[in-house]
């Protein structure tokens, strides 16, 4: 009896072990933060010229799908890149957004530019009085990344970073965003 209840506790530590945790090298990952993540000070409060929407659903640590007035649209953020889906640590950034943005209704605000190749919005996102896309870089779980014309936050976005990095936040222990580039 106490051989089988031996290797029934041995089954599922092993089935927690493999369904329950993240494989990552290096430095082990911290966790996404909550829907009420620390306000960022500098730029946090959206402009008066932002456009409500609904999320619907988000793609990735980047990306979300919302709708405005009955209309859905794909929103790609603007200055910052997470990891794609065969990448280190886009389970985490993807979670990381969905925290802060699911089912949330949001305010866009446009740079420069209306769309990208992609027909998709371009847009910096903010919930309340946080500044999304600066949230995900200061926490390590997105990369400053400058897209000409939309390089109005990009200073600010890259000093969010550096710090993140300093700190070794998110998806930083991994070295995802050590490739030396600022653009993608």
């Amino acid at each position: 009896m106490m051989d089988r209840l031996r290797k029934g506790l041995l089954y599922w530590l092993a089935a927690g072990l493999v369904f329950g945790c993240t494989l990552t090298l290096g430095a082990p990952i911290t966790p996404p933060p909550a829907a009420d993540a620390a306000i960022i000070p500098a730029g946090a409060a959206p402009p008066a010229n932002g456009q409500q929407a609904r999320v619907t659903r988000v793609i990735d640590g980047d990306t979300i799908d919302v709708t405005i007035d009955g209309t859905g649209y794909r929103v790609r953020y603007i200055g910052i890149n997470t990891p794609e889906r065969d990448e280190p640590c886009y389970s985490e950034a993807t979670a990381a957004n969905r925290a802060l943005v699911e089912g949330r209704t949001v305010t866009l605000v446009r740079d420069q530019s209306e769309t990208d190749r992609f027909g998709r919005l371009l847009r910096y996102i903010y919930v309340d009085n946080i500044n999304v896309n600066a949230q995900l870089v200061a926490q390590g779980w997105a990369e400053a990344v400058e897209y000409p014309p939309d390089t109005a936050q990009t200073a600010f976005f890259r000093e969010l970073e550096r710090r993140a990095r300093a700190a070794n936040l998110g998806c930083h222990p991994t070295g995802i965003f050590d490739d030396g580039s600022d653009t993608r």
